[in-house]
């Protein structure tokens, strides 16, 4: 009866979900109107994906994870740092769930039709687990990939940094040395660094501003800390470059303690492997000995 009532609300919510992808819902016009008043926002650096396979799927229910707050200002963060969209994000996560939901229950349909009955309560904690842990994996994933795309753009800031300051030593001006210096570098973070220097150029505003726009939205305080610094040192070439020296030093420090941090937790993380592979080389050593032991008395 329970498999049945689980399946009965799913199929239902499935029609639910068919009829909004039919029928969109219609905005508000006072909101409509709110939206051809109000001021834009700067454009974003960070790119997004807008596609794949989660928002043909899952598409019915962002509108109602969004009415529910989701996601929140920390994900969506991390969603732009990663660049995907939020709609992909929720479309996902609502996917994941109902499939963590709906998959013991139709597995327990299965073994019942084959003349085999489960107690109603392993598929129902299976169905709440997995729709928990479906509803709440692309969050971890997504901020796994923006602190791994965290820690890549640092070190290639302080690069970035360390070429800016050869370049002014060599006496190129402080537009140039930016322009030049990114252009040696290849991957996502100098991509970021260039489409900033882009946007400075092509709206006609300081590189500083741009550069402490992407700071904040990849949240990396560095960056931040570097424009305001740079903005206060203005255009005299000395100050600069001590600026950049500075900074460049400080984050060669910083990356070299993490490095070292991390290496000493992968070290003591070896150490239960290994104590577990020479509990059972005990174990496979003496277990002979105990059984012949045990035998004769």
């Amino acid at each position: 009866m329970i498999a049945l009532v689980l399946l009965g609300a799913g199929a239902g919510l499935g029609i639910w979900a068919l009829l909004v992808w039919v029928v969109p819902p219609r905005p508000p016009l006072a909101g409509l109107t709110s939206r051809l008043n109000s001021v834009p926002a700067p454009p974003p650096i960070l790119l997004k994906d807008t596609g794949g396979w989660a928002v043909r799927l899952g598409s019915p229910f962002t509108g109602l994870l969004r009415a529910v707050g989701l996601p929140g200002r920390t994900i969506s963060q991390d969603l732009a740092i990663a660049e995907r969209s939020s709609e992909t994000h929720l479309a996902e996560k609502a996917a994941l769930a109902l499939t963590g939901l709906l998959l013991p229950t139709t597995v327990a349909a299965v073994v019942t039709l084959g003349g085999r009955s489960l107690a109603w309560p392993v598929p129902l904690g299976a169905s709440l687990v997995l729709g928990a842990a479906g509803f709440l994996l692309p969050d971890a994933r997504v901020r796994a990939e923006a602190e791994r795309r965290r820690e890549a753009f640092r070190h290639a800031l302080g690069a970035y940094l360390n070429l800016i300051h050869v370049l002014l030593a060599g006496g190129a001006g402080v537009d140039g040395a930016l322009t030049d210096a990114v252009g040696v570098g290849q991957g996502w973070s100098f991509q970021q660094l260039r489409r900033a220097l882009n946007v400075a150029r092509l709206t006609r505003t300081s590189p500083w501003t741009t550069l402490g726009q992407l700071g904040e939205e990849l949240q990396i305080s560095e960056l931040a800390e570097l424009a305001a610094a740079l903005t206060l040192a203005g255009t005299e070439g000395a100050k600069v470059r001590a600026s950049l020296s500075a900074k460049a030093a400080a984050m060669r420090q910083r990356s070299g303690a993490d490095a070292e941090g991390k290496a000493n937790a992968a070290t003591e993380r070896m150490a239960l492997p290994g104590v577990l592979m020479a509990f059972g080389f005990i174990i496979f050593v003496f277990y002979p000995a105990l059984t012949q032991i045990t035998n004769a008395l």
